[in-house]
C-alpha cells in the first residue's frame, strides 16, 4: 500500500509541475494560445481549468502525503525503550580503563604418580 501511495504522490508531483509551468502569472500561458473568438473554451475558461487543477493536485498531494505517513511500516521495537536508548545503555565507556588481572593463575599440583606410571 505505501509503495502505490508512493507511486501517486510522484505522478501527482509530476502533474503539478505541469500544470504550474502551464500557467502565467499575468493571465497569459496556455489560455494566450486560444485567443480566436469562435472556441469552445475561452480565455477565462481555461484560466479557470487550471487554476482549479493546481488546487486540485496541491490537495491531493497534502493527503497522499497524510496518508503514506500513515503507512509507513514500522519494525517492532521494546515498548519499554528505543533503539536508541539501547545503543546508549550498551555503548563502551571510551574513557574507561581497562582492567588488568594482578594476581598470577593458580598452578595445577603435578601428581608425580601419575608421571611415573605412564612412563611403565
Amino acid at each position: 500500500m505505501y509503495a502505490l501511495i508512493t507511486v501517486l504522490i510522484f505522478i501527482v508531483c509530476i502533474l503539478l509541475v505541469l500544470i504550474v509551468l502551464v500557467q502565467n502569472s499575468k493571465g497569459g500561458g496556455l489560455a494566450s494560445n486560444f485567443q480566436s473568438s469562435g472556441q469552445v473554451m475561452g480565455v477565462r475558461k481555461t484560466a479557470d481549468f487550471l487554476e482549479k487543477a493546481t488546487w486540485v493536485l496541491a490537495a491531493s498531494l497534502l493527503v497522499l502525503s497524510v496518508l503514506g505517513s500513515a503507512f509507513i511500516q514500522r519494525g517492532v521495537a521494546d515498548a519499554n525503550q528505543s533503539k536508541v536508548q539501547q545503543q546508549i545503555e550498551t555503548a563502551i565507556d571510551p574513557t574507561q580503563v581497562p582492567s588488568f588481572p594482578t594476581t598470577a593463575p593458580a598452578e595445577q599440583p603435578i601428581n608425580p604418580a601419575a608421571t611415573d606410571e605412564s612412563n611403565k
